[in-house]
């Protein structure tokens, strides 16, 4: 499946504002990036760094007055979301090196206090994906998810007590779960085909049979059509923007994904 993918950003600036963006998809394992647009008005100095997770980031300065950023990518991705019920459990001590640090508590992920319900939640499961899986179910039953019904990131706690969120929500309850299993899991933030109301996405991933796999709680059944544009371990990591200063908000902010005819 080809997607093109856009996010158009403006901004009104009232002073020059550090900001570290986080808009490029890159190509991996599941997704191809042939083409990409990238565009700031006015131009200013761009320098792109890799994050701690693989993640590329832009780092400039936005003059005062109206900004835009504006992106789109054209990438080839699964048509379908990969699964596989059986897929072991990996012992911690046979984890990558890179991995292990999904393991690990995060400032939305408050695994440490999960391992009783989550134990519950995959009773006679098998150790793996399975449990995964039985996490999502129990998600998609329990809290509802609710877009624009909270603007700043709740915590696995705060989620599990309000038993609503937006997208990102889910996904920290669901990774703190996993990982009070030992099952490492980690954020993603991209864009989605087919998601209403269109707006950028998140979803998490956990690693189980030697490699991640894709789960989203907010979508009844298992479909493709995601391009991942950043993975950390919960939000704090995959900011699309972050500015530092007095804040700053978006005037507008457009996103697209469509579907591109081939052959």
């Amino acid at each position: 499946m080809w997607l093109r993918t856009s996010c158009d950003f403006l901004f009104d600036i009232t002073l020059p504002v550090p900001f570290v963006l986080m808009l490029r998809p890159r190509s991996g394992a599941q997704q191809w990036v042939a083409r990409e647009d990238y565009r700031l008005t006015p131009s200013v100095p761009v320098f792109e760094f890799t994050d701690d997770y693989g993640n590329l980031c832009q780092r400039l300065i936005a003059p005062a007055g109206t900004f835009q950023v504006c992106t789109s990518a054209e990438v080839m991705i699964a048509d379908s979301v990969d699964q596989d019920f059986g897929a072991p459990f990996v012992e911690v001590q046979n984890l990558p090196d890179a991995v292990l640090s999904y393991l690990l508590p995060s400032r939305y992920c408050e695994s440490d206090r999960f391992h009783q319900m989550a134990t519950e939640i995959t009773l006679g499961q098998s150790p793996g994906y399975n449990q995964v899986a039985a996490i999502v179910g129990w998600l998609r039953k329990t809290v509802s998810y609710r877009p624009g019904s909270s603007d700043v990131p709740l915590s696995a706690v705060e989620v599990n007590a309000r038993q609503v969120g937006v997208c990102r929500d889910l996904a920290h309850l669901g990774i703190a779960l996993c990982r009070s299993l030992s099952i490492p899991a980690r954020m993603v933030v991209g864009y989605r085909y087919g998601l209403q109301p269109m707006d950028l996405h998140a979803w998490f991933e956990a690693y189980v049979g030697g490699r991640w796999y894709t789960f989203d709680p907010t979508q009844q059944t298992p479909t493709g059509g995601y391009v991942a544009v950043g993975y950390g371990r919960d939000a704090a990591d995959v900011a699309v923007y972050n500015q530092f200063g007095p804040a700053v908000y978006p005037t507008t902010q457009t996103v697209r994904v469509d579907r591109m005819q081939t052959g």
